[in-house]
């Protein structure tokens, strides 16, 4: 890893990032909204504004579908992509011991990954009819606030000192409530 290629890296999520939320933006400006201005949702997401509007968002909804797989899918596809390699290389591993380790240190991030991605295609990727403010609201939660809460947490536990604080912590509370 270079300077430059990470600076590369960078300056590509960024732009990446720029470009959606700009194309988002800009077809947003084009639709009319008639009814009340009231989104009642957990922050001010894409499905909730296009719900408001009184024009035709076939467009709108057309972009979701097209950035959102570039964006999304594509990314989540090469890290599965990445862990079948991995899983196939790990397999390879000739004692329990090493696999068990590989195997742990793959699991923890890969379930933050589905955590996070699993609800990103679950919001993005679902009818828009089928949307309701409960379930979008919990798919948000789990995205902005659950998912970067977990992920130190998930990530130290593969630290035995962290493993035996939470196995004390876990049997004082059961110990408290019999």
């Amino acid at each position: 890893m270079t300077p430059w290629l990470c600076g590369l890296l960078v300056a590509s999520s960024w732009t990446a990032a720029l470009g959606n939320a700009l194309i988002h933006t800009i077809l947003l400006t084009r639709l009319s909204f008639c009814t009340h201005n009231r989104v009642p949702y957990f922050f001010c997401d894409l499905s909730p504004l296009l719900k408001l509007a009184c024009s035709d968002t076939f467009l709108n909804n057309v972009m979701v579908y097209t950035v959102g797989t570039l964006t999304v899918i594509t990314p989540f596809v090469g890290i599965l992509v990445s862990y079948t390699r991995i899983v196939a290389a790990v397999l390879r591993i000739p004692s329990t011991g090493g696999r068990r380790k590989a195997f742990s240190t793959c699991g923890s991030h890969l379930s933050v990954v589905t955590l996070f991605y699993g609800t990103l295609i679950g919001v993005y990727f679902s009818p828009m009819s089928s949307h309701t403010v409960r379930k979008d609201t919990t798919a948000a939660v789990m995205y902005t606030v659950v998912t970067p809460m977990l992920n130190p947490f998930i990530y130290s536990l593969r630290n035995s000192d962290m493993k035996g604080a939470l196995g004390a912590l876990l049997t004082r509370r059961l110990v408290s409530i019999w």
